[in-house]
């Protein structure tokens, strides 16, 4: 647990300074901070078009009967895509523009589901005939598998 904090913490603070210098180096001080400030700009703007556009699917999974499991993914890579692009720095500008783009934050929410997957259990109360997997998609349940 003491690793992610530390690059959390420390280690990416550091390197968006160092590029932010590189940046500054190579385009100029004042470019580098309208850069900075435009992006986080932009970032806002397009975080505020694809959370609306979740919270629509999400609104729309639950109006369906279904449960909304990927649009919740979907919602919280967008919340720190959001995050990542009002941070300053430009690393973190690109981690955020990957969770915000609907192409690539499918790539990411596929690859948490692989990940995470297997730690969630899924299970029906006792005579439910259906349930879900947790890709969302239904499934049907026999009760006798039931504990």
């Amino acid at each position: 647990m003491i690793v992610p904090l530390v690059l959390l913490f420390i280690a990416v603070p550091i390197v968006e300074i160092f590029v932010i210098i590189q940046v500054g180096q190579a385009i100029g001080a004042l470019w580098t901070i309208a850069l900075l400030v435009a992006d986080s700009i932009l970032g806002s703007m397009l975080m505020r078009a694809q959370g609306r556009a979740a919270w629509r699917r999400f609104n729309a999974a639950i109006a369906e009967g279904r449960v909304p499991a990927r649009e919740v993914l979907d919602g919280v890579l967008v919340i720190f895509g959001g995050a990542l692009l009002l941070t300053p720095g430009f690393v973190t500008d690109v981690f955020g523009l990957i969770f915000l783009v609907p192409p690539t934050r499918a790539v990411v929410r596929r690859l948490l589901v692989r990940r995470f997957a297997g730690r969630f259990r899924v299970s029906a109360p006792p005579g439910a005939g259906s349930g879900f997997d947790v890709d969302g998609s239904a499934h049907e349940v026999d009760p006798r598998a039931l504990p």
